[in-house]
Order: structure tokens, then sequence, then C-alpha cells
């Protein structure tokens, strides 16, 4: 397998056990990853932290707001919250991947892939 691959199998994984989804979009979970670059291979940047405000900033600012065009407001601070919730307090393993394919979901984004 590649290492690609295998990052593919963390994040079904994660989707399946951790945010407990029997169901999900491998296409797009594929194509969420594929736009994260080579960043899913590097142990800190493939991971969000809810705990860190600076992150949660990054992820609005720079996914939300510069990639997909967003108008900065309350709703995204609200969809990056409910994802931090979806996938577990307890969950030290939030791929960026799986957080930003969640808020793709969220967000009705999922045509801009």
């Amino acid at each position: 397998m590649s290492k690609f691959d295998d990052a593919m199998a963390k994040y079904t994984g994660s989707l399946q056990n951790a945010v407990k989804r029997s169901t999900f979009n491998v296409e797009l979970l594929t194509k969420v990853a594929k736009g994260l670059g080579p960043s899913i291979y590097l142990e800190d940047a493939s991971r969000v932290s809810c705990a860190d405000k600076t992150e949660k900033d990054r992820v609005k600012n720079n996914f939300l707001i510069k990639k997909h065009g967003l108008a900065d407001g309350k709703n995204l601070d609200d969809a990056i919250t409910a994802v931090c919730e979806e996938m577990g307090s307890s969950n030290r393993d939030k791929f960026r991947a799986v957080f930003y394919y969640l808020l793709v979901e969220k967000l009705g984004l999922q045509g801009k892939y």
C-alpha cells in the first residue's frame, strides 16, 4: 500500500470508530485528503486541536474563508464547534482530512469537490 492508502485507511477507521459513522462518501473524503497535499503525512499538521483557539481560527480562515470563499460569521464558528463535538473531546486523533470532510458535509460544500 502507498502512504496515501495508509492515510485513507486511518481516516475511514476514524469515521467508523471515533465518529461512529457507518456510511460516508469515500470519494469525497479522498478528494478532501488529496486537497490537503503533503500535510497529511506530517504528524502535527495532519491533526486538528479543538482545544486551541488559534488552530480553530486557522481552520476557519484558511480552509473555509480562503479556500472556499465563505463569508466570516457565526455559522462558521458553529460548524467548527459542531465538528469538534462530533469527533469527541477524548479523541486525540482528530485527523485534519476527516475534520475538513465533516465541515464540507455540514456546510454543504460537496459541489466544490
